[in-house]
């Protein structure tokens, strides 16, 4: 069976994209920082068939990243990993003569050094897998100038080079950098928690994570909406 690891998938997005992939027969690794919801969600998640690892800790400690890689090579490898883990630098989101540097460096440290870290350590078994894929959740906000989005803007963004590097760099996986679009998560209200408009569920933009997975177009950057609105 493929194996995925999927970062910050006790909820929203990471847990929606594990559930549709273990259903479909993948073993999981996910990794989330609190415990108990990721245990919740890895209950949830696994099934006949379906073998799930769940590991809680910090994306940003080296030592959490190899644990997730370990746990990965034990089921068979990693076919797949989702860089899905996110911090905001400001909750709520603020102008950027208010952000605080720390949580500027949060961000980046989050977005996307743990992400190249993982990717790293992870990368000799992506590179033996005849389908080894690397999914880099990224935003809007990586590629247009929204208000109090900056710092966040500019980590995924960041985010998005090095998803475009890593796939000059090895041209045997798919790499792709996927915004999801607009969706109703906890990470969005604690963005703009005033801001009351409906928005969809993630579940309804895994489709588009699957057809990439399904088609394997080129290593690239990819807008889940675009995705859903040509099928």
């Amino acid at each position: 069976m493929p194996v995925a690891i999927i970062t910050g998938a006790s909820k929203g997005l990471g847990r929606a994209l594990a559930e549709a992939l273990a259903a479909r027969g993948w073993d999981l690794v996910l990794d989330a920082r609190g415990a108990a919801a990721l245990k919740e969600a890895a209950e949830r998640v696994a099934g006949p068939g379906t073998r799930v690892e769940a590991l809680a800790g910090d994306v940003t400690d080296a030592g959490h990243r190899a644990a997730l890689v370990a746990a990965a090579r034990r089921l068979g490898g990693v076919d797949l990993l989702v860089s899905n883990a996110s911090a905001l630098g400001a909750e709520p989101l603020v102008r950027l003569a208010e952000l605080p540097l720390e949580g500027l460096r949060r961000a980046l440290e989050v977005n996307v050094v743990a992400a190249l870290g993982l990717v790293r350590e992870a990368l000799p078994l992506l590179r033996e897998s005849p389908a080894g894929t690397v999914v880099a959740v990224s935003s809007d906000a990586a590629a247009e100038a929204y208000g109090t989005w900056g710092g966040y803007g500019a980590s995924k963004a960041a985010l998005d080079q090095l998803a475009a590097v890593l796939a000059v760099e090895e041209p045997g996986l798919r790499v792709w950098a996927v915004d999801p679009g607009d969706m109703a998560t906890d990470l969005y209200a604690a963005a703009v928690p005033d801001d009351d408009d409906p928005r969809p569920a993630p579940a309804t933009v895994v489709p588009a994570f699957l057809r990439l997975l399904d088609e394997r177009p080129a290593s690239g950057r990819y807008a889940a909406p675009a995705l859903l609105e040509e099928r």
